[in-house]
């Protein structure tokens, strides 16, 4: 990976969560430490239960367009995102957290709550986080595989979040602390449309 940013070399530092999602997640983290006094496995349990749902949405395109159907009302999103959670084993407290994105209407943020809440979690353990965007859902290999080039490259701990974006063609876009890799075929493709305009 090339990096085509780099505003410093200090060791990253996992970001603050803000906006919506982070409000939600926040939240998460606040009830998981209450249980935690009466249940210590709490925390882990619901990052656990969130990355299923994560995986989920990046796996299922089915599942990603019904989180992102804004024509659904309350009544069909209960209904067929609850069969979903209990199929997939999800506990009370994400369960819980999704009927409230429904009933505000925010399910579409299902995927950013996620990732917020294992940005701050990351925090909290002195992990770093690597914002990975690519054009397909990666596949178990290649996250094994971008882990082991960030630990190469220095990175201790790193915790992925991923993203799904179809505009980047192929390739990767890969965000940790201050640094940016651009290894995606859309910048590869700008970067050779400069070359050949300062060429003609």
């Amino acid at each position: 990976m090339a990096a085509v940013e780099t505003a410093t070399s200090a060791a990253p530092k996992a970001p603050t969560p803000t906006g919506v999602a982070a409000r939600y997640a926040l939240a998460l983290l606040g009830l998981a430490d209450d249980r935690r006094a009466t249940d210590p496995g709490a925390l882990d349990r619901i990052a656990a239960d969130l990355e299923k749902l994560a995986d989920l949405w990046r796996g299922d395109s089915t599942f990603r367009a019904f989180v992102a159907d804004p024509r659904l009302g309350v009544a069909a999103q209960r209904a067929g995102g609850f069969a979903l959670l209990e199929k997939a084993g999800i506990g009370a407290e994400v369960h819980n957290l999704v009927g409230v994105l429904i009933a505000n209407r925010r399910l579409a943020q299902l995927p950013q709550v996620a990732a917020a809440f294992g940005a701050e979690l990351a925090a909290r353990r002195g992990q770093q986080v690597a914002d990975v965007i690519s054009a397909h859902p990666l596949s178990p290999t290649q996250r094994t595989q971008i882990a082991a080039r960030l630990t190469e490259a220095g990175y201790s701990g790193v915790k992925l979040t991923e993203q799904v974006d179809p505009a980047i063609l192929g390739g990767l876009i890969v965000r940790i602390g201050s640094r940016l890799y651009d290894n995606s075929i859309k910048s590869k493709l700008q970067r050779l449309q400069y070359a050949m305009k300062g060429a003609a």
